[in-house]
């Protein structure tokens, strides 16, 4: 599914440039940052909404069950908000199948970065003001190297 993501021409350029592999990039270090800021941001949506409805609305369920859906529905908002920033430039169509080819590695992470943080600060799958910030800097932290390599060697920007 990976090879349905769109090449960014020119940091694609700028990886094909040397031989061997850096991690000096400030450039692609800022793009990876921004695409991995967008994955964050999607996945936050449907993580944190899953953990909120189910700490509202059924408090003392089992914290593995609610994070096992806080991270499916953090994978499909991930999904619904590419496609539709993806949108803007292409069909409806294809900024979906884009979307869907995203890449998993990079989303899995990100979700198991968040609820294992949150679960290991609060015990339960549950928010709280001070679990929010450090879960949401494992989810951006976790994936983010990936991302870059991803970036640097295959010129693919993805989320």
């Amino acid at each position: 599914m990976e090879q349905a993501c769109h090449v960014n021409k020119v940091q694609k350029t700028e990886s094909l440039a040397t031989n061997s592999f850096d991690w000096t990039s400030t450039k692609i270090w800022r793009q990876s940052a921004k695409n991995t800021g967008w994955c964050l941001l999607g996945c936050a949506i449907g993580d944190f909404g899953t953990i909120f409805a189910f700490q509202v609305y059924a408090p003392g369920s089992n914290a593995m069950l609610v994070m096992g859906l806080a991270m499916l529905n953090g994978l499909l908002s991930s999904i619904a908000l590419e496609a539709f920033i993806l949108s803007r430039h292409m069909t409806l169509r294809l900024a979906l199948k884009t979307a869907l080819g995203m890449s998993l590695v990079s989303m899995l992470g990100m979700e198991f970065a968040m609820n294992a943080t949150d679960y290991l600060l609060v015990g339960e799958a549950k928010l709280t003001w001070w679990s929010v910030l450090p879960s949401l800097a494992a989810g951006f932290l976790a994936p983010w190297p990936y991302n870059y390599w991803r970036l640097r060697k295959l010129g693919k920007a993805c989320h």
